[in-house]
């Protein structure tokens, strides 16, 4: 693995660098679940997309760079060590797009991508139910065949939980269960939903926070047209396991996000730090070895990829999950243990140790994420 980067790698960088340093000030403290602060990182999405560093990764007919993986990575790093805020937009661009790619039609990528990238539409995930969480496969939520007016689609009933900044999205894509006599993975499909629709409410669900961008989505009877499924009716599984992968896998939670926060815990450590306890000096060291560790493990997989040997991180994307979920929890522990009584009133360590909190329960929670390693990497039988 050569950890070299190129001339133009490094211009990327300085690039990058630059703009980050003269345009992210106004926007660092939104926060995209608030109604205020989504509208304001709509505002973000866009210059990031009219400096074509929306999504430096796709091709330049959508609003990209035709940027490598690697490029990718260098933007990543950069955009987390300017404390940058978390998009509105990353459902949409780390989860979605990367299925359109894979599954989506030519049509759909034309229509979809360049209002993803500019922030113009803002997507949420519709997976999870009250009785379907990690089980994916045990969802209710029913898409029924319909042709009405000549125009072939769907009706859905059902409800979705748990929909990351749903109360403020335009559009939602989920999976919904087309047909009820197939077994638990077959007879499901991708679909994309306007939020706006008819027979679509929607719900928000005040967090321990106080914040209200999660939703609950409620489907009684919505149409959505045939245009608006991905892949083919009832082969949604595979779809959603793509999806799935990005979340796990490189997409959704790149190395640069874990270095700069490590990096913040050693400046608090270097500030606050007592030298006579060396049980919470080693808690700072060994999180910021693990996000160096992280960083070599993304690099070795991109490597990969880029070597054409792989198309996708497979059953390795569950490792990946169970790595950065229990390290964004391992630095935030560290820095609430140098801070004390005093993590409460420092809210910028403390809400992200809340959602640390998380990690290892959204994006298929790591108990499940074991069970994958067990058996898919490490050929261990099933219990």
């Amino acid at each position: 693995m050569d950890l070299t980067y190129s001339a133009p790698e490094a211009a990327f960088r300085a690039e990058a660098r630059a703009w980050l340093d003269a345009n992210v000030g106004p926007f660092r403290d939104a926060s995209s679940n608030t109604a205020d602060g989504f509208a304001k990182l709509r505002e973000w999405d866009r210059l990031l997309f009219d400096a074509r560093l929306s999504a430096v990764s796709w091709p330049e007919e959508y609003g990209g760079r035709g940027a490598s993986l690697w490029e990718w990575l260098i933007f990543e790093e950069e955009y987390w060590a300017a404390a940058a805020p978390q998009r509105n937009s990353q459902n949409g661009i780390f989860l979605l797009a990367p299925t359109l790619f894979e599954f989506g039609t030519n049509e759909q990528r034309g229509r979809i991508l360049p209002k993803m990238a500019s922030g113009e539409e803002v997507w949420a995930q519709g997976w999870s139910e009250p009785n379907a969480g990690s089980d994916l496969a045990g969802l209710r939520s029913r898409a029924e065949r319909v042709v009405e007016d000549g125009r072939g689609g769907w009706r859905l009933f059902g409800q979705k939980t748990w929909c990351s900044r749903g109360a403020f999205c335009d559009r939602l894509f989920g999976l919904f269960r087309s047909d009820p006599t197939a077994e638990r993975h077959r007879g499901l499909t991708y679909l994309m939903v306007d939020l706006r629709a008819e027979g679509v409410e929607v719900r928000p669900v005040q967090v321990l926070d106080g914040e209200e961008g999660f939703a609950e989505v409620f489907f009684d009877g919505a149409f959505v047209p045939d245009q608006d499924v991905i892949g083919e009716p009832n082969d949604g599984w595979a779809v959603a396991m793509a999806t799935a992968s990005s979340e796990r896998g490189l997409t959704l939670r790149s190395p640069g996000r874990f270095l700069a926060t490590a990096d913040r815990l050693v400046e608090l450590w270097r500030a606050r730090g007592d030298r006579s306890d060396p049980a919470v000096a080693d808690s700072v060291v060994r999180a910021w070895m693990d996000a160096q560790a992280y960083q070599l493990f993304t690099q070795q997989a991109v490597s990969v990829l880029m070597a054409g040997e792989d198309k996708k991180m497979g059953a390795e994307a569950s490792l990946n999950k169970v790595w950065w979920s229990e390290l964004d929890l391992s630095i935030h522990e560290a820095a609430l243990g140098l801070l004390g009584d005093e993590a409460q009133l420092d809210s910028d360590w403390l809400r992200g140790f809340e959602f640390a909190l998380a990690g290892p329960i959204y994006a298929g929670t790591n108990e499940i994420q074991r069970n994958v390693i067990a058996q898919r990497l490490l050929g261990l039988p099933r219990g």
